[in-house]
């Protein structure tokens, strides 16, 4: 067996330094072998954080190189399909991103590639490991608040100002907040509730010059419940994350998980004892009626733990688990960002049901 797989990481903005390089170089199972760090300051990041990393020019060095086993994608969204498929066609094992591609098409095409090059592919959807969701999923497999017909999560951010050559914020494919923070939420709502019926969307461009969604709102139709999400710039009041209500109450959840701002000030996963612990001031409220008595409980929220995206990663190389985020699951999450845009431009719910292949 196999004692590391070396990783070439595509990628060393904010997406390779934080949401990637210390979570791999904290898996004793992975060595993060070369890095794309093209300009000084991400090579002098590299240097101080990880030595013994490559810093190379070129994503030819890294997907070029047969001693890299796996490629990490972790750049803008408009080439995540270009250098996946060339990764896969390569022979490596991929970890793309999220969102996978910017159609369906592209997914589509990915995923049969690699299948016919016995590859894995997977894709970075670790809002799943955030302590708010895995605290959310609780209260619903938990059933005190019986059968949730109401569900509402939110990313609400403030800045009323554009970011100046920043991708997300430009007229391109696969930029806007709906196709960044909106794939996160449609992808939780997946994991709780499987497929649903139909979508419904309100897509803006609310703050002055922007070209990119800035704002966005979703409605997920299901037979029995309704799941309404939400992204702004412009939320200078803090909302809560989560608020879920059911037959039996409600549970209302404030706060994010702490994992990022942890790594956005550059503490790594393995050296932090309380790591994805939440404060007690964010955790969330339970208000429901049990055999006919009112409770109102405080429920600790459970620990973020972005460390298991890779950990399955290994276990999967081993053969002793299936991945937890399969790119079918992550090529439904754009074909209902696609549907989304389609609702918006035409006004009109979109069916879904019959084309998504995941649940």
């Amino acid at each position: 067996m196999q004692t590391k797989y070396k990783i070439g990481l595509i990628g060393f903005s904010i997406g390779g330094q934080v949401f990637h390089a210390p979570f791999i170089a904290g898996n004793p199972s992975l060595e993060l072998y070369k890095v794309t760090a093209r300009k000084p300051e991400q090579q002098q990041v590299l240097s101080n954080k990880y030595p013994s990393a490559i810093a190379v020019q070129t994503v030819d060095e890294i997907i070029d190189d047969p001693r890299v086993d796996i490629v990490v994608v972790a750049t803008s969204n408009d080439v995540h399909y270009p250098l996946t498929k060339r990764a896969l066609e390569a022979g490596k094992h991929v970890v793309v991103e999220k969102p996978f591609t910017n159609t369906t098409a592209e997914a589509d095409e990915l995923i049969a590639l690699a299948k016919q090059k016995g590859r894995i592919l997977t894709v970075h959807h670790n809002a799943r490991f955030h302590s708010d969701f895995k605290t959310v999923k609780k209260i619903i497999e938990s059933k005190r608040l019986g059968p949730v017909v109401n569900y509402q999560a939110r990313f609400d951010r403030f800045r009323n100002f554009l970011r100046e050559g920043a991708w997300r914020e430009q007229d391109l494919p696969g930029s806007g907040i709906h196709y960044d923070l909106g794939a996160h939420l449609i992808d939780q709502a997946l994991q709780l509730f499987g497929r649903p019926d139909a979508v419904f969307a309100d897509l803006r461009k609310q703050r002055e010059h922007a070209k990119a969604v800035d704002d966005f709102e979703f409605i997920l139709s299901y037979p029995t419940r309704k799941v309404s999400l939400f992204g702004q710039m412009l939320a200078k009041e803090p909302t809560p994350r989560f608020a879920l209500y059911g037959l039996k109450g409600s549970f209302v959840k404030p706060g994010v998980d702490p994992q990022e701002a942890l790594l956005r000030n550059g503490v790594l996963p393995h050296e932090e004892p309380n790591w994805g612990e939440e404060s007690e001031h964010t955790y969330g409220i339970l208000n429901i009626v049990e055999n006919r008595q009112d409770i109102r409980e405080t429920i600790p929220s459970e620990t973020g733990t972005g460390q298991d995206f890779y950990k399955n990663l290994v276990a999967v190389l081993h053969d002793k688990s299936e991945l937890i985020v399969t790119p079918e699951q992550a090529r439904d999450v754009i074909r209902i960002l696609e549907a989304a845009e389609q609702s918006w431009k035409e006004q009109r719910v979109i069916p879904l049901r019959d084309q998504l292949i995941a649940y």
